[in-house]
């Protein structure tokens, strides 16, 4: 059973005087920043902590200095660093810290991320200082959004490393400080968040779209037109109203909102089904091309080709492909014949 942390479970004190810097900032980071700030403005009781932001130039360079924070550059904001909120792109990490922050930092200092995968597949340099996982489990407006409303938002904590026997107590004070325990924050490895993010990305929500794709062919082959499949599909938005009453009420629970016919439908369907094929590809999905080193092997070989931007050509590729389908097709006359592109 995993631990949930409450503020009741951390302490502001361990960040006096610290140095913290953010390494980007972006919507995740720039929220974190302005929540930890605030909730340190909010507490004149501990000496303050200096808040720094590292960035290139740029909007995001320009954004920060309009926040009034102080920014600096990578290597240089490592140096003095106590803290480090790595909070760049995935793909981006390893060679920024591997080659600009980590060689920069002091023994013991403590690297926190806000995403797994770069710890579990070992592509920081992590020796002889903490590392944590701080990992809202939401888009970084959210994140503001809810701290400036005074509720919390879901997150995942961790401790890959403890090098200097404290690190758990300075996560959890961070944690607290970004409003990551309002809400209970859930004990959760590195490896866990890369498994369960990877697999709703390859998986989940694959298996979804293709759900939607086929059910959508199928109806308009049998005499539905665009307009209605669409607005019945998800134009309407009730899919949306579906998984907001099942993070309210229960996944299974909120079936009892739908009629009579819609509750024996889903479930005695759901519960007939065969999925043997479905297990299959889902134990292939997380043993092997997540687990195993598959998919983040293929992914750094297609972004290294072309100088290391070939993951944009092979996206744009992808959604091109995408694009042809009746769903694709159809939703596009349907949305331009409405005025809503």
């Amino acid at each position: 059973m995993a631990t949930i942390y409450r503020p009741k479970d951390a302490s502001l004190s361990p960040l006096s005087s610290k140095t913290i810097l953010f390494a980007g900032y972006g919507n995740q980071a720039r929220s974190q920043a302005l929540n930890l700030r605030d909730t340190l403005a909010s507490n004149p009781d501990i000496s303050a902590p200096k808040i720094l932001i590292a960035n290139r130039v740029d909007s995001y360079h320009e954004t920060a200095i309009a926040d009034g924070f102080s920014v600096t550059g990578f290597a240089e904001g490592a140096k003095g660093a106590d803290v480090v909120f790595l909070l760049v792109p995935d793909q981006v990490a390893p060679t920024l810290y591997n080659s600009e922050i980590g060689p920069n930092l002091k023994t013991g200092a403590l690297v926190v991320v806000a995403s797994g995968f770069n710890i579990f597949y070992k592509r920081l340099e992590v020796e002889g200082v903490d590392v944590g996982m701080i990992a809202p489990r939401m888009i970084g407006a959210g994140v503001r959004s809810r701290f400036l409303e005074g509720e919390g938002f879901p997150c995942f904590v961790s401790v890959e490393n403890n090098s200097s026997g404290r690190a758990l107590e300075m996560v959890l004070s961070l944690a607290l400080g970004v409003g990551g325990l309002s809400a209970g924050a859930v004990e959760c490895s590195a490896r866990d968040e890369t498994l369960m993010d990877l697999f709703a990305e390859q998986a989940i929500w694959p298996s979804i779209i293709v759900a939607f794709r086929e059910a959508y062919s199928t109806l308009k082959k049998l005499g539905c037109s665009d307009e209605a499949l669409v607005h019945e599909m998800w134009l309407s938005k009730e899919p949306a109203e579906v998984f907001e009453k099942c993070a309210e009420d229960g996944f299974i629970s909120q079936l009892k909102y739908h009629s009579i016919v819609s509750q024996y439908g889903q479930l005695s369907t759901s519960l007939g089904m065969d999925v043997t094929a479905l297990q299959e590809f889902f134990k292939k999905v997380a043993e092997k091309r997540i687990l195993g080193g598959e998919f983040t092997k293929e992914f750094t070989d297609i972004d290294n080709k072309g100088g290391g931007n070939g993951m944009e050509k092979k996206l744009e590729e992808l959604y091109a492909a995408a694009s042809t389908s009746e769903l694709a097709i159809g939703e596009k006359r349907v949305r331009e014949r409405m005025g809503l592109d």
